[in-house]
């Protein structure tokens, strides 16, 4: 009984304080989107072009900053990390709101994704330090549901605030809470398991001595250097870059997709918007918990992605004539390519020793954020050339198809260990 109540006690208290943390994060990286659609480009005279690269230049600055956050993280502290990024991203989200001309809108885009850089991989190996590996789908799970969750109620409220004031007060009046929240933050979280005052001398040496168990059957990697130049990360990092090209090219984008499409006013595109991150929450609760109670992580990436290409592929078929028609595929679109992250980022600590695993991880992620680039710049150029989100959403499909096949490339057994491995001596968690 001893290990469940440990386990239902790190469920409760630190998936939540991890899923604000990334939820603010992602609030102030994705509602760029709605005052693209809403004024923005008129007041600061941006030409289409400059919008799309502006709406692109955050992953620019993420993609140039993510393995030092994440080795830091790794080495020294993931608690001081993040509280110095959640001052730094919420100030520069707030001034946003404030700026005079394009120049400026340059830096501090580009800043803030700098400054958020280490935010996904330093939760990664946050979470490496307090679930094991028949638990780490559902909190891989837990924190990236941060996404599609504010994605939900973003895409409503940003369109209210929006509608109700204007594009600069959004921005403030969303800045705002991540600096608040880097105080609450320091106040709760806790780097490892040993420094946690909320648990118990045995529950402590039980958590770590089941994690050190599951180092003993992984291949040691001596350095970061070896790690990066592993067939595997090189295949998952391709594959990640071909994945966010959709992924982010969706969230930036839709929008104005839907704006145009039906010619409707922010709130109701807020709405339209929102519908595809509530089929994503379930998917995601469901992929990852069927990848943790099977242990097969490959057979949970690959399948969804390829729904979500035949879906925007199909949207693409039907055009803007077929409105209704076409949005439902979006809204499958959306949730297939939001379903497989749990698993896939619980890949890497299965592969990789503790040592390198954090770094991996955050050259993978820095790979998902220049995908993340070309898919905001890409899809924005397009719906702005081409007057249709029509070629945007064959970009988006021949992405994803791209990413299954890079997925099922990937040699037998590198995401499908067996359930055998000595992996924990205890049993998985309730459920939180």
């Amino acid at each position: 009984m001893q290990t469940l109540n440990l386990a239902t006690r790190r469920w409760w208290y630190i998936m939540p304080i991890v899923f604000i943390t990334y939820s603010l994060a992602y609030l102030d990286r994705a509602n760029y989107g709605f005052a693209a659609a809403s004024g923005m480009a008129e007041d600061l005279m941006i030409t289409p072009g400059l919008s799309s690269l502006l709406g692109a230049l955050f992953f620019l600055g993420y993609f140039f900053f993510q393995v030092p956050g994440a080795i830091y993280a790794q080495k020294h502290s993931v608690k001081k990390l993040i509280f110095v990024s959640l001052i730094l991203w919420g100030s520069l989200a707030t001034l946003t709101g404030v700026v005079a001309n394009a120049y400026w809108l340059i830096v501090i885009r580009f800043m803030l994704g700098v400054v958020e850089a280490a935010v996904m991989p330093a939760m990664l190996v946050y979470l490496c330090h307090w679930f094991t590996r028949a638990e780490r789908s559902r909190a891989n799970t837990f924190l990236i549901l941060g996404n599609p969750v504010t994605m939900l109620w973003m895409s409503v409220v940003s369109g209210y605030l929006v509608q109700q004031f204007d594009w600069r007060w959004m921005f403030i009046i969303e800045g705002l809470p991540a600096v608040l929240w880097a105080f609450i933050w320091w106040r709760l979280a806790d780097d490892r398991p040993a420094q946690a005052k909320w648990l118990s001398d045995q529950e402590k040496h039980d958590l770590e001595s089941a994690l050190a168990a599951e180092q003993v059957g992984i291949k040691a990697v001596k350095n970061y250097a070896e790690a990066f130049r592993s067939p595997k990360v090189i295949i998952l990092a391709l594959q990640f870059f071909c994945w966010s090209i959709g992924v982010y090219g969706f969230v930036l984008w839709l929008p104005s997709i839907l704006k145009a499409g039906l010619q409707m006013n922010m709130v109701e595109a807020g709405w339209l918007s929102s519908l595809p991150y509530l089929a994503a929450v379930i998917a995601m609760l469901v992929v990852s918990w069927a990848s943790d109670k099977v242990q097969k992580r490959k057979r949970f990436v690959w399948p969804p992605l390829l729904v979500a290409a035949i879906a925007f592929y199909a949207s693409y078929l039907l055009g803007a004539e077929h409105f209704w028609w076409s949005y439902g595929l979006l809204v499958v679109a959306g949730a297939c390519m939001y379903a497989p992250y749990g698993p896939f980022f619980a890949i890497v600590p299965e592969i990789l020793p503790a040592n390198v695993a954090g770094g991996a991880m955050a050259l993978i992620n820095s790979m998902g954020a220049l995908g993340s680039f070309g898919g905001s710049y890409l899809v924005g150029y397009l719906n702005g050339t081409t007057g249709s989100p029509g070629m945007s959403f064959l970009l988006m499909s021949g992405a994803l198809l791209l990413s299954v096949v890079l997925t099922l490339a990937l040699k037998p057994g590198a995401s499908d260990r067996t359930a055998s491995h000595p992996a924990t001596p205890h049993p998985a968690p309730a459920r939180s």
